[in-house]
């Protein structure tokens, strides 16, 4: 079942992510979420969670096929363009888990996975798959070290490549 919320309901409003900032922004290409609002923000309408923000593997499709939910099938009724490697979704946190269960959970998007999957996952298991962003300064990162205490940033510490080039009055 898909929920549609009118387009001036933003549903993200005052809910949390896994880390307990704004729930943000899964994919809007495919539009993801139960209401298809591109975030993983849920309601007393989604009774399956799609809480977790989770970035496809071909593994972990096939994975979901086998057990009778076939994400890679268009379905054009439904407005369901398929899923290929490589996509983020709004997957339901008890199918995530099964996947990891299983060891072929996808990577996930912790600041966009809402903090209700916590009711299901374990937030080391979370923590342990995520997702390499790609952001243009992690290019520049060598080494990236971070402790979560709470879901709050308790150590943070990096090593970056840095280049310097001195324009001077000679």
């Amino acid at each position: 079942m898909i929920a549609i919320k009118p387009e001036n309901d933003d549903t993200r409003t005052g809910e949390r992510n896994v880390l307990g900032g704004a729930l943000g922004s899964c994919s809007t290409d495919p539009m993801t979420g139960f209401y298809r609002n591109g975030c993983c923000s849920t309601g007393p309408e989604d009774s399956g969670s799609h809480t977790v923000c989770a970035v496809m593997t071909s593994g972990f499709l096939e994975f979901s096929r086998s057990r009778g939910n076939d994400l890679m099938t268009p379905k054009p009724e439904w407005g369901f363009p398929g899923l290929k490697e490589g996509d983020r979704w709004c997957l339901c946190a008890v199918r995530w888990l099964e996947a990891f269960e299983h060891g072929c959970a996808p990577r996930v998007v912790l600041s966009a996975t809402h903090e209700r999957a916590l009711d299901v996952i374990d937030r080391a298991a979370l923590e342990a798959h995520l997702e390499k962003t790609d952001d243009p300064f992690r290019r520049l990162v060598n080494e990236l070290d971070m402790q979560l205490d709470d879901g709050e940033v308790a150590m943070f510490r990096a090593k970056v490549k840095v280049s310097f080039k001195y324009e001077g009055d000679d």
